[in-house]
């Protein structure tokens, strides 16, 4: 792993695999937070998208989180309630690199776009590979140290039907639109629905190649899915149900990626689930 001072690059076999930009430079409506881009297969094939026209605010693999007691980490507008819209407002959040505390082992703030500090994160990232594969694991704690309780939300939550994206999100490239999704029952539509684990399979524009993404997570997880208009796959930690966080509290989470070369049948992807 090689550290610039503003980003890791692991690299395997002379294939840069990923770099996690953990001192971003992007404009406050993007709400800076670290991220994971280009993301590569162990093959050399891009698996990830970076800044969409779409939707600016999408940077590879990021953790963030799209409704916070009223303030918006995600970036970009905000959905309202009350205007049933998604409306441009002065609170995009972001998240700041403190320190390395270890080897793969982050300290974080999250500020508000007024200026107020209200998270803690440490953030612990893991990495493995094989022949065609390589895994990152991703786990984080959060501590709600503001003097009040701190809601975690989404879209959905505040009246977006199917639209509970929040937490570890992956942003597919262009070609990716139209992909395959796989569950451990089969079922291809899992948009709001749970399963411990999903896998998007996809091929690729200029090289003759599939790639696989699997998302392992808790077997109570609730998915966040898209194949169009982009490919997107999010395990949302509040999707239906808001979260509250008492001051003090803290939150876990854990995930697992593994990419894959190759489009990966049912049977090998468990697996690795």
């Amino acid at each position: 792993m090689k550290d610039t001072g503003s980003e890791l690059i692991y690299e395997v076999d002379g294939v840069e695999l990923f770099r996690y930009v953990y001192l971003p430079d992007m404009p406050t409506s993007e709400s800076p937070k670290p991220y994971f881009h280009p993301l590569r297969t162990r093959a050399g094939n891009l698996v990830s998208s970076y800044r969409p026209n779409d939707h600016r605010w999408h940077k590879g693999l990021q953790f963030t989180a799209s409704e916070v007691s009223g303030e918006n980490f995600w970036g970009g507008p905000s959905y309202t309630r009350a205007d049933q819209a998604y409306v441009g407002l002065p609170n995009n959040g972001s998240m700041r690199h403190e320190e390395w505390v270890s080897e793969g082992v982050e300290r974080l703030t999250w500020w508000t776009q007024a200026g107020e500090h209200w998270v803690d994160e440490t953030r612990t990232l893991a990495v493995d590979h094989g022949d065609d594969w390589w895994s990152l694991d991703f786990s984080t704690r959060l501590v709600n140290v503001r003097d009040q309780d701190l809601v975690f939300g989404s879209p959905t939550t505040n009246g977006r039907e199917l639209a509970g994206y929040t937490g570890l999100f992956w942003r597919g490239p262009r070609d990716f639109t139209h992909g395959t999704v796989i569950s451990p029952t089969g079922q291809a539509e899992m948009m709001g629905e749970k399963a411990p684990w999903l896998a998007y399979v996809a091929e690729h524009d200029e090289v003759d190649a599939h790639s696989t993404l699997l998302f392992v997570s808790h077997p109570e997880q609730v998915w966040f899915v898209r194949r169009e208009p982009f490919a997107a796959v999010n395990p949302s930690f509040a999707f239906f149900e808001e979260v509250r966080l008492a001051p003090g509290e803290e939150l876990g989470l854990s995930h697992r990626v593994v990419v894959g070369d190759g489009a990966w049948d049912a049977e090998r992807l468990r697996e690795f689930a």
